[in-house]
């Protein structure tokens, strides 16, 4: 029982944090779903299959062997852009968002339509949201955005070369188009004044490839 008791809480009871130095593969004492860093599904009861989501129970075994219930919060994904002119300038959307009450300021961004390549996704939504095109995407990484409860993978470019196309926004999106000194864009990222995570993320990727 103190063993089992030990394999659960790590070596001699302390926190799972493997100290691998003196171990080789077949010595570690937690087992080969620690060694993969997997976790085994046992049961999953779905509680919503949504338009943009879909939200489920998991009951699973963690690499330390504990089995608990987590909600879980698939999303099929997504693409952003940092859209930059000639000028220096990078393209904002000021878009109202139920979630946080109120207008933030994002780059342009969107949800990948099934089996879409993100690639071809950053491009339609450049058209879509802010009426620019381009054929120049620079990849620039992905992100997970909440990995506590959601696997949703955010894909992030930055968009030279931009050419005039026509806006076509959906009836849920609420928004106005920003264009701003992008050296500006980032002193607001580094002030707190852009919140938006992937927003955030993508001008810090983006400063020093423009």
């Amino acid at each position: 029982m103190k063993e089992k008791k030990d394999r659960e809480m790590g070596v001699a009871g302390t926190s799972p944090v493997a100290d691998n130095t003196s171990q080789n593969e077949t010595s570690t004492p937690h087992g080969s779903l620690w060694e993969s860093g997997s976790t085994e599904v046992l049961e999953r009861t779905q509680i919503h299959d949504g338009r943009v989501v879909n939200l489920s129970v998991d009951r699973v075994r963690l690499p330390n062997n504990a089995e608990v219930n987590l909600e879980m919060v698939r999303h099929p994904g997504a693409a952003a852009m940092v859209p930059i002119d000639k000028q220096g300038n990078v393209y904002l959307v000021r878009q109202y968002r139920y979630a946080t009450g109120g207008f933030i300021l994002e780059v342009p961004a969107g949800k990948l339509d099934n089996g879409e390549d993100p690639a071809h996704c950053a491009r339609r939504e450049l058209v879509e949201e802010i009426g620019k095109k381009t054929n120049n995407l620079v990849p620039l990484g992905w992100i997970w955005t909440s990995p506590g409860f959601s696997d949703e993978k955010i894909h992030l470019y930055l968009a030279k070369d931009l050419e005039e196309a026509e806006q076509a926004l959906e009836e849920n999106e609420v928004l106005t188009v920003e264009r701003i000194p992008f050296i500006k864009a980032i002193e607001m990222a580094q002030k707190g004044e852009i919140t938006d995570s992937k927003t955030v993320c993508a001008l810090f990727r983006a400063n020093g490839r423009t």
